[in-house]
This record gives C-alpha cells, sequence and structure tokens, in this order.
C-alpha cells in the first residue's frame, strides 16, 4: 500500500519555549532518522508487532537515546527540551516506533532519580547505546489506574526477592532487556530492575492485537516465583514505589502533552494541504466556508494548547510543575488531540477513512492517549481533589 506523502513544508506553530543551537541540531538528527530511517519501514514493522533491534543501536549511535542522562552514564547531559524536539518530529514523521519517549523519558529517569550508583553504571549505559530497550511494568489486568490494588508481589528471602505476578498492557513487554517492575513487597510497593535474559520463571506472551500503534510491541509479562537479588531494588530501600511512581508520573503525563501537541499540529498541517488540492463542487475544498470555519477553529483550539504546554514546560524546567497541573494538561491536550483529529479525518471525506492517509493512521494512533499514563477520568478526579 503506497502512503500519501506529508506535504512539503508543515505550517508554522508558534513557539516560545528557550531552543539553543544543540537543540535544533538534534532536531535536524531526529527528522533525518525518522523520515530516512524508520518511515519507509512502517508496514513491515506493523506487520511484525515491533521494530527490529538494530534500529535502537542505530539510535544510540546516532546520539538519540538517553540524552538527558548524565555523561558519565553514557548520555549527552541534555534538558526537556531536547525530549520535545525529539518527540515532535518523531510524531511529525508519522512513525509510532521505536518508542523512544518511553525509554528515554520514562524508563531511564527512573534510574537516573532513584537508582543506585552500581544500579545506574550498569543499566543506562546499555540503554544509551541500544543495547537494551527499557520498559516499564505497572498495569495488572484488575489493576490499572489503581496503583495501590496491584497483586503482584515480591518476599524477600535472604538475598533475594521472589516475584509472582502478572502484568498486562507493557509497551515493550515483547523485546525490553530492562523492566521497572513495580510490586507488593512487606513495605509496601517498591519498584525493582529485572533484567529478563535467562531469567528463570519469567516468560511474556506474544505482541498484543491493538487497534493501533501497531508497531509499538505491547505484551503480557508473566512472573512465576521469578527470584531475583536483593541488589534489583531500585534505590535499595522497600516501600518507596508508590512515591517514585508519583513523582515520575507528572513528567509522564507533561510529556503525552507534548506527543498530543504534536499530533494536532501535525494533522492540521496535512489537512491544510490536502484541502487545498482537494477539489469539489468546481473549487477547493478549503474554499467552503464550513471547511475554513472548522480549520480555523481547530487551528485556534491548537495554539491554545501550546500556550498551555509550554507554560507547563517552564514550570517543569524550573521545578514548579504539580501532579495537579500535569493532569489538566493530560486530560486537555489529549481530549484536544482526539476531537481535532476526528474533525481533520471529516475534512478528508472518503479519503480520511484510507489508511493510505496519514490523518487514519493518527486517528488509530491516538485513541489511547486518553487511557495511558492514567485514564483521563483519573486526571480529572485528581484534579478535582485538589480544588
Amino acid at each position: 500500500m503506497t502512503r500519501q506523502q506529508p506535504p512539503a513544508a508543515f505550517g508554522v506553530w508558534p513557539a516560545s519555549l528557550p531552543y539553543r543551537d544543540d537543540h535544533e541540531m538534534l532536531r535536524e538528527t531526529a527528522r533525518r532518522f525518522f523520515t530516512g530511517e524508520c518511515a519507509p519501514h512502517r508496514e513491515a514493522w506493523e506487520e511484525a508487532g515491533m521494530v527490529p533491534r538494530d534500529i535502537w543501536r542505530r539510535a544510540g549511535e546516532l546520539g538519540l537515546l538517553c540524552p538527558r542522562i548524565d555523561p558519565e552514564y553514557g548520555g549527552s547531559g541534555g534538558d526537556l527540551l531536547h525530549a520535545v524536539v525529539l518527540t515532535e518530529e518523531q510524531v511529525r514523521a508519522g512513525v509510532v516506533a521505536p518508542v523512544i519517549s518511553l525509554h528515554n523519558d520514562v524508563v531511564a529517569p527512573y534510574l537516573a532519580a532513584y537508582g543506585t550508583e552500581a544500579q545506574k553504571a550498569r543499566v543506562l549505559p546499555r540503554m544509551a547505546t541500544g543495547e537494551w530497550i527499557g520498559a516499564i511494568a505497572m498495569t495488572e489486568p484488575s489493576a490499572g489506574s489503581d496503583l495501590r490494588a496491584m497483586k503482584t508481589r515480591a518476599r524477600r528471602e535472604g538475598d533475594s526477592y521472589v516475584v509472582s505476578g502478572q502484568k498486562t498492557f507493557i509497551s515493550h513487554g515483547a523485546t525490553a532487556d530492562i523492566v521497572v517492575l513495580a510490586a507488593q513487597a512487606d513495605a509496601g510497593i517498591s519498584l525493582f530492575l529485572v533484567e529478563v535474559d535467562g531469567l528463570e520463571g519469567f516468560a511474556r506472551g506474544a505482541p498484543l492485537d491493538k487497534m493501533g500503534q501497531l508497531s509499538a510491541d505491547t505484551a503480557e509479562l508473566f512472573f512465576d516465583e521469578v527470584r531475583l537479588p536483593a541488589t534489583a531494588l531500585l534505590g535499595g530501600e522497600e516501600g518507596r514505589g508508590f512515591i517514585q511512581l508519583g513523582e515520575r508520573l507528572v513528567e509522564e503525563r507533561l510529556m503525552t502533552g507534548v506527543v498530543a501537541q504534536a499530533f494536532m499540529e501535525s494533522a492540521i498541517d496535512h489537512t491544510i494541504a490536502y484541502t487545498r488540492e482537494r477539489k469539489a463542487f468546481g473549487q477547493r475544498v478549503i474554499d467552503f466556508q464550513n471547511s475554513r470555519f472548522r480549520l480555523a477553529e481547530a487551528r485556534t483550539e491548537a495554539v491554545v494548547c501550546r500556550t498551555f504546554l509550554e507554560r507547563c514546560i517552564r514550570k517543569f524546567m524550573d521545578g514548579r510543575l504539580d501532579a495537579t497541573e500535569a493532569a489538566m494538561l493530560k486530560w486537555w491536550s489529549t481530549e484536544q488531540q482526539n476531537r481535532i483529529i476526528d474533525a481533520c479525518v471529516q475534512l478528508h471525506g472518503g479519503y480520511g477513512y484510507m489508511l493510505e492517509y496519514p490523518i487514519s493512521r493518527m486517528w488509530l494512533d491516538s485513541r489511547v492517549a486518553k487511557i495511558y499514563g492514567g485514564a483521563n477520568e483519573i486526571m480529572k478526579d485528581i484534579i478535582g481533589r485538589a480544588l
């Protein structure tokens, strides 16, 4: 199937973030990687349900992995804006996987923030080169957003922990080498670093059959009396997991907002380009008042969202973004993402329903955004409890 190509030039979107030359250099490298080395393989990767491991190593060679990690551990010592430009370029290229933001902005920061020196020295350099792919395992069949209800247990036996339980909907579940695992220990929820290669009692299911994000492998993980060394406990202290998860979810929800914004802007750019070319009743689709009005609404809504997103980014970089505002961003931006993309599908007419057009893939890939990172209903509850 031949897919429609993106417009030659995307629209200019307002941005007030303090980008430097090194951010723009990373942006150019990321753009070449995603458009030249990933996008041409999207269909094959979707059929496989995952990406090949060598694409991770290639990303590592280009400096696209763990750019915010200290150079002592293989990173580039960058800041949040390096993560933002990477995410924007991946979305604009129409590339779902490899899910670099999960690896860079969710998994690696757990190590950087809470890991012991030995844990950081062992794991982070391997993640930075792409030798190891990272995942985080929180969700269970009976415990999604309600983390306190998780049933996976880790009991202490001498110098080991013995883990039993099941995790589901785990991104990178079919390919991960290192898993940040949340489990109930004697002192409460705790996080463990699980090196899965050759681990007795560990198993993973086949990639789950999803409606969207087909090239991003998602799988179930099974732990049957898995024995981990005591040194696998993240940070070396039991019972800190719930606090650690709560702290990191602020950044995860911020990055979800970055993804949502990039999707909105990309969808609008594609739709403007399409409606300028497509004709109906002797005139361009964009020349109909309804088309112009709906695109004007979408553009305005996206600019307003960007204004709030950039405020949140600045507050995060200053250490001032709290859980309530992060929940507001996650809820609002993903709702607008889905609403705007749905309107853009409508403006494509029947072609918007065809998979060779990027807008249809955006629609499919976007729906989960209102669920992952905490369902939007949970976001509203977080906001409501803070009133």
